[in-house]
This record gives C-alpha cells, structure tokens and sequence, in this order.
C-alpha cells in the first residue's frame, strides 16, 4: 500500500507568539490572524512485506534518512538523524514496516511553519496507515508536542492549523485551549492582496519566541507590555480585515511589527528591513517577518494593482519572490 499526504504551510499576519501556553492567559481575548499558502510538505508511506518489519525514514529536502530494525527498535533509540519524524511515528505505535518519505517546499528557515506541515502531513499519512482514526485538531496537539520533544522549547499552536484546516482564519486563545474560527474574509480579495519573498534563513532559527517567552515570564515589563499591544492589535486587525478596511488592517500590521522589534531587536535584520521599506514605497501597505524571525520570509499587504512594483521592488533589496496562492482545503491524504 502506498499512502500519500500533503499540507500547506502558512504566513501570519498578526498575533503570533501569543499562542505558546501560557502566554496568551497573561493577556485576555489574544487571538492568532494567518492564511494557509500554497508551498507544500508532504509525506509518502511505502508499506513493506507482512514479515518484513524494517522502518525507514527518509527526508528529500535534507537529503537525510535512517533506518531500524523495527518499531520496537525505533523506540529504543536514543538520538536520531530525523527527530520530528521518529517522535511523530512513536505516537501512532504503528504496526509492521514501512518507509516513509518526507519532502518539503518551504524554503530553510523561512518561518512560514514548514516542520509544523510536514508534521500534519506525517500525522495525516500514519493515521490513515494505523487506523488511528484521530481528528485534525489531535494531529495539531501531536504535531506540537513533538515539535517541542524535538526543539526542547515550549511550542504554540497556530502554525499548525493552516496546515490542517487551509484558508484564513483566527485562532482564538482564550483560558482552556485554543479554537479556530474562519476569518470573514473573501479569500480571492486577501490572496491579491498578500505577497511573499523569503529573506535568506536566520541566524538563530526558532529562539526568537522563546527569549520573548522568557522575558514575559520572568516578570520584564517592556516586554509584556508590547505583547500586550500585540494582543490588543492583532484583535482590532481582525474586525479590519473582515470589515474590510485594508488600510487600517496596513496600518495595525505596522504597528505590530513596530512592538514585535521593540521586544526583540534581533527578529529583523538589515535586509528584512531594506524589503519592508522598499515594497512600501511602491504600494505594499505593511511587512512583517513570518515565525519567529531574524531571516525566513516576510509577508507584506499590499494593493492589488502594486504587485509587479512590489515584486520589482523585493528583489532589487535582495528579497525572493516566492509566488502563493490561500489553500482552501488543508492536509489531503490518499491511500491507493
């Protein structure tokens, strides 16, 4: 049997951080804005002979693999070349032996929640293997636990959304868990409106949240007062963009980045900056890096008729252009 998966990645516009537990508890009524976009991980399952109970672990993208004699052996293991994909596989306990392969269109350390797809789409493909018969939001709660068993730092959960559900939505983060409800929006008008360019991978992928999180925890007050009006902005940009009012949904996306540099200097760089400034002066409304910043890509609203400008403009600061389109449907999976 073979088994096929694929899930979106995605761009925040708004919010981000605040989905790591606790965080959003500290600052009520703290929601998370993003759309899911058209560059894709996936994961394929070969399945063996019954009597061959191999498991092997490939990853295009990386150019990485690893093999064990079976599950049993798997478990054991104490280091491995591939983590998210073993942690992943220890969840569903699957049975009998398989290969499975993963490949991703995420550029390295774009920050556009590349590991969180693929980790839905491994889900996906072994929940369909094993019968599992888990829903998309134990996918999300999997994904997230091994990531965090992976990176060693607390994780949140709005990258994971995208990929399971597709669309534009908000993620909301009120005391007892996270929910995500489907943002108003017409999804044709906002997919003119977003444009994408990756800015060379960081230089400290994934610590960004994580000296942000630590600094509202231990009590520093710059800090949670800008993740306050994080907070505060990401909910008036969500009533802007279903409105719509795409001006004010620019202006409250520039304010946001505003607060999220003066929590950490470190999440922009000089060519993140040259790429914001340049697309702005040729009709992007707002930019602000995606993930957790200091490189990866930057997502920037813009006005519909602006886009060649804006393009022309991302290259000439050094920027990639990386053509999207909003996914409507999120991870898809096919057995044959």
């Amino acid at each position: 049997m073979i088994i096929e998966s694929k899930a979106p990645t995605r761009v925040d516009f708004a919010g981000s951080t605040l989905d790591i537990w606790p965080l959003y508890l500290f600052h009520p009524g703290s929601v998370t804005l993003n759309a899911a976009i058209s560059r894709y991980a996936s994961c394929v399952i070969h399945t063996h002979a019954p009597w061959d109970e191999r498991i092997k672990l490939v990853s295009r993208d990386i150019k990485r693999e690893e093999g064990f004699a079976s599950f049993a052996a798997l478990v054991k293991t104490k280091r491995y070349k591939l983590p998210l994909l073993a942690e992943i596989v220890k969840f569903f306990q699957p049975q009998g032996g398989f290969t499975l392969t993963t490949d991703s269109e995420a550029p390295n350390g774009a920050g556009i929640g590349g590991s969180s797809a693929m980790a839905v789409a491994i889900c996906a493909a072994l929940d369909r293997y094993t019968g599992a018969g888990k829903s998309k939001v134990d996918w999300i709660h999997i994904s997230r636990d091994a990531e965090a068993i992976v990176i060693n730092v607390p994780t949140g959960t709005q990258d994971h959304y995208p990929p399971a559900f597709g669309g534009a939505a908000a993620i909301e983060l009120p005391p007892g868990g996270e929910h995500r409800v489907e943002l108003r929006v017409n999804l044709d008008e906002l997919e003119r409106r977003i444009a994408v360019c990756y800015t060379g991978k960081p230089r400290q992928h994934g610590i960004n949240n994580w000296e942000v999180f630590k600094a509202q925890i231990s009590g520093k007050r710059s800090v949670q007062n800008s993740l306050e009006r994080i907070s505060e902005v990401a909910q008036k940009m969500r009533f802007a963009m279903e409105k719509p009012d795409w001006h004010e949904a620019g202006r409250l996306m520039r304010e946001e980045w505003s607060f999220r540099k003066r929590n950490l200097p470190t999440i922009s760089t000089k060519k993140i900056d040259r790429v914001i400034e340049g697309a702005r002066r040729n009709g992007a409304l707002a930019g602000k890096v995606c993930g957790a910043g200091g490189g990866g890509c930057v997502v920037l609203l813009i006005e519909p008729d602006a886009r060649s400008r804006v393009e022309a403009a991302i290259v000439e600061a050094g920027g990639e252009v990386l053509p999207v389109t909003i996914d409507r449907q999120g991870v898809q999976v096919i057995s044959r």
